[in-house]
């Protein structure tokens, strides 16, 4: 449920509210662990948007949401691996709060420009656990950071954009094993050409960069960072029918999609180590495509 007011030619406010209820029921082969369980939440928002003056707004937004933990969580009692050593159930629903105030902008012909401060709070973080290839929920966070954007259309066949996001993430609370929260990036960029010509001519390119993340809470295993470049050009024939190649990782940078640090054991090793285990990046690739429009 939502309503949207606008008060007169600069002021608008939105405010809504969304309720979610949620049933559980696990059907275990550990007895113990089967159930059922039922949660409900409601996700309230609202929303005030400034101007435009000058071709430009000011929005101020806040809201609640939340994440939905693994239903299994929600009715468990004993650790699978032994069916005796007690376990303590998850909430089927964790509560997400957050904020964000910014401006967009296109007072200059052809340009537009985005910008916004925010800030999350969870009630309990999401966590990757590598030995068993699932999530746990872990400590509450805190995320705040910026975001930023152009939009530039310099000419009527050509687009360039920009876009820029950094992140600081950290768990609430004292704990000895760290504040840093595994695998929470904290900056990534993108950056893209896009050309459309009448002709029939039509191609781009584009940038991605994922920065740096801490693979462990006291911040003393890190990712490396992860850039890619894609191209591709093409020929429209007419409204229907066009044709074009698209190169993946033009430079066959051999990064990595993500990575994680967790204890493993391959066969022959004496005991498990702890060591960076990721998914690396494909490497460069060419795809021609045909398409037809019905």
């Amino acid at each position: 449920m939502a309503h949207d007011q606008r008060w007169n030619d600069w002021l608008r406010t939105e405010i809504g509210v969304r309720l979610d209820d949620f049933d559980f029921d696990v059907s275990s082969n550990v007895t113990a662990n089967s159930g059922t369980a039922t949660d409900s939440i409601a996700s309230p928002k609202a929303t005030v948007v400034l101007g435009p003056w000058n071709e430009t707004e000011y929005f101020l937004n806040a809201g609640r949401g939340f994440h939905s933990n693994d239903a299994r969580g929600t009715t468990i009692r004993v650790d699978p691996t032994d069916g005796v050593t007690p376990v303590e159930r998850v909430d089927p629903l964790v509560a997400a709060t957050g904020a964000e105030i910014g401006f967009r902008s296109a007072a200059i012909p052809g340009l537009q420009v985005y910008g916004a401060l925010w800030g999350l709070e969870l009630d309990s973080e999401l966590l990757f656990v590598g030995d068993g290839g699932i999530t746990e929920p872990s400590r509450e966070s805190r995320r705040y950071g910026v975001e930023f954007g152009v939009f530039w259309t310099p000419l009527d066949w050509l687009i360039l954009d920009v876009d820029y996001a950094w992140s600081r993430a950290r768990f609430q609370g004292s704990d000895p094993a760290g504040d840093r929260i595994p695998g929470a990036v904290e900056d990534v960029a993108s950056v893209g050409v896009a050309v459309n010509r009448d002709d029939g001519w039509f191609g781009g390119a584009r940038l991605r960069y994922l920065g740096e993340a801490p693979l462990v809470e006291d911040d003393s295993v890190r990712s490396d960072p992860t850039l890619l470049v894609n191209v591709e050009a093409g020929y429209r024939f007419n409204e229907r029918l066009s044709a074009f190649l698209t190169v993946f990782n033009l430079f066959d940078a051999e990064d990595n999609d993500i990575s994680y640090f967790y204890e493993s054991q391959l066969p022959g090793e004496a005991a498990p180590v702890d060591d960076v285990h990721f998914h690396p990046v494909e490497p460069r690739s060419l795809r021609g495509t045909i398409a037809y429009r019905f």
